[in-house]
């Protein structure tokens, strides 16, 4: 046990300080771990306890650690260079179609690639399965379901299931009801729906910007525009930058991820929700609010939905499960505000009804209090490994690189150097084991080309830190490339 040097000048809790640099100098803390809790340090060093919170605490100032609460102080990751807003570097932009479709479709191919590390999806799920306890439930509901689980369900979905989570927006102050809420395949499902219902073809609808490429290829699909809005890397879509949108263009409808945005990370305020909710209703815009992360906040308390905010009924909630506890359920909803019977018709003419028997699932893993305990797990794990993923990427990577730090969600949005496209090097990583998202697909005019999507929504394991390496290793060689003179033979 090391005690501390008590006849050194050194304050006792700049030894602290010392001790804590050491154990990361010596790789038995990483950038994600916990460090000792204030009682364990205070018994070993046989100090007080407010000596040791004094050293977190500066440490926390330093940026070096970040505090939890009920949970302890964390490393954060030292040499990642944070991705900071870039509004005066931002173009205006004009409504258009996707122009970058190929790359979508190379990007979901690689996903399923055998011998490959996919770091190009997004599913969180990975860093806590809950693959046993759901199959131990569905083999439950099956039993006691019989014949009724292969059969049509109802268009709106199981009403026990819809129970429980008109109960968990009603613990949020949202007041829905049951039979307010449509169940559908997936939050993607809800998205068209929700789109279909306000707007139509030729329409344009207001997107962040980076956005989630599945919202765009989902508004080409329907004949519809996307329209390109500022969003911040930390408080999400600008206001300012909205108003002149509106100014400027009939925006039909805005598709916004304000809890949470993918690939940012970046999340609104709740009274920053409030203001973008009123501003939208003032002009009678609906808001389609995709909320998939919501549940994996890292701060100290869930952002409140948008929904809470809307007075006129303009605001359309879509999520799943998919992101939170199984993917391949398919099982999403859609609080559609005013627009409930337009959405339900659509449903009924869309997919008629969604799968009961993993909604059934999802109902018993909700009720027994499985979900919450999990999901619980789940943001712990996150938390740690985006920390170490940040670390990977500042080690590995060139120096100028920078990356975000989210404050949710599973994914770190990279920015390389300004002549590197990360697109013209996503078929050498496939061919070297790796995949990722190239930064042009989050844009529908096909911007972002010297950005990536890195997820850390993994199991982690060597050939987690195998990929990055051999990531940072093709933009180094491509950097290298594009900055050596052209010869002529």
């Amino acid at each position: 046990m090391r005690l501390l040097d008590r006849a050194s000048p050194s304050f006792l809790y700049q030894q602290v300080i010392d001790f804590i640099e050491h154990q990361q100098k010596i790789g038995a803390l990483s950038p994600g771990d916990k460090l000792p809790s204030l009682r364990k340090l205070s018994a070993q060093f046989e100090i007080s306890v407010p000596t040791i919170k004094q050293a977190y605490i500066e440490l926390e100032r330093q940026g070096r650690v970040c505090a939890r609460p009920q949970s302890g102080y964390y490393l954060t990751a030292q040499q990642a260079r944070t991705l900071k807003p870039r509004p005066a570097l931002w173009s205006h932009c004009e409504p258009t179609t996707v122009q970058c479709r190929s790359m979508i479709e190379q990007v979901h191919e690689a996903v399923h690639l055998p011998n490959t590390v996919a770091l190009g999806i997004s599913n969180p799920v990975q860093v806590n399965p809950p693959d046993k306890a759901l199959a131990r439930l569905m083999r439950s509901v099956i039993s006691k379901y019989a014949e009724k689980a292969v059969s049509y369900g109802p268009p709106t979905g199981d009403a026990k299931l819809r129970m429980q989570l008109a109960f968990r927006y009603q613990e949020q102050g949202v007041a829905v009801n049951p039979n307010d809420i449509l169940i559908t395949n997936g939050a993607q499902e809800a998205l068209s729906i929700a789109l279909q219902c306000v707007a139509q073809q030729g329409d344009i609808i207001a997107i962040e910007s980076p956005c989630f490429f599945g919202m765009i290829e989902l508004i080409e699909t329907l004949g519809m525009q996307a329209l390109e809005v500022y969003t911040c890397t930390e408080d999400g879509v600008c206001l300012n930058e909205l108003v002149s949108a509106i100014e400027q263009h009939p925006i039909k409808a805005c598709l916004f991820s304000s809890a949470i945005n993918n690939p940012l990370g970046s999340m609104k305020t709740d009274q920053q929700r409030q203001e973008m909710v009123s501003l939208l209703e003032q002009h009678n815009i609906p808001l389609i609010e995709d909320d998939v992360y919501s549940e994996l906040y890292f701060s100290e308390q869930k952002p409140k939905p948008a929904q809470l905010y809307s007075e006129k009924g303009l605001v359309m909630t879509c999520s799943s499960f998919s992101k939170t506890a199984a993917p391949g359920y398919r099982t999403g909803w859609l609080l559609p505000g005013k627009f409930e019977e337009q959405a339900k018709r659509i449903k009924r003419a869309q997919s008629c009804s969604s799968p009961m028997l993993q909604q059934w699932t999802l109902n018993e893993y909700i009720q027994g209090g499985d979900y919450d305990r999990h999901l619980c797990v789940m943001r712990k794990k996150l938390i740690y490994n985006c920390e170490r993923m940040r670390a990977l990427i500042s080690t590995y990577f060139p120096d100028e690189v920078c990356v975000s730090k989210p404050q949710g969600g599973s994914v770190l949005w990279v920015r390389c150097q300004s002549h590197v496209n990360t697109s013209d090097f996503f078929q050498e990583a496939i061919l070297l084991g790796v995949s990722f998202a190239p930064g042009n697909i989050f844009s529908p005019s096909g911007k972002y080309n010297n950005y990536m999507r890195i997820s850390y929504g993994v199991q982690w394991n060597e050939q987690i830190e195998t990929a990055v390496k051999t990531l940072g290793k093709l933009v180094y060689d491509y950097s290298y490339r594009q900055c050596q003179p052209s010869t002529r033979a």
